[in-house]
């Protein structure tokens, strides 16, 4: 089993920045995909960014120059820095990781970026 924990969230005036971090444990094993992915009210969660155990990440458009995803291996841990902050992102981001198919999500981190 694979348990995962966000924190980093908060409230931020537009165009301020946080950095979000989640922490996985449990049957961790060297190849996987982490990723960030958010839930604004009354919208259905959308990818936000990936980064694979070996580094290669992607991000989905709309954070494309904002946000920056990273990860420890060593910690099982991976980051989203998050810059430029606009009342649109604000949403519930949840982290995920992805191994031999199977897939764990956390409870999420509330991220409110106030104008």
């Amino acid at each position: 089993q694979v348990q995962l924990m966000e924190s980093g969230g908060g409230l931020v005036q537009t165009g301020g920045s946080l950095r979000l971090s989640c922490a996985a444990s449990g049957n961790i094993f060297g190849s996987n995909v982490m990723a960030w992915h958010r839930q604004a009210p009354d919208k259905q969660r959308e990818f936000v960014a990936l980064i694979t155990s070996g580094g290669t990440t992607n991000y989905a458009d709309s954070v494309k120059g904002r946000f920056t995803i990273s990860r420890d291996n060593a910690k099982n841990t991976v980051y989203l820095q998050m810059n430029s902050l606009k009342p649109e992102d604000t949403a519930v981001y949840y982290c995920n990781l992805k191994q031999y198919g199977n897939y764990y999500w956390g409870r999420g981190t509330q991220v409110t970026v106030s104008s």
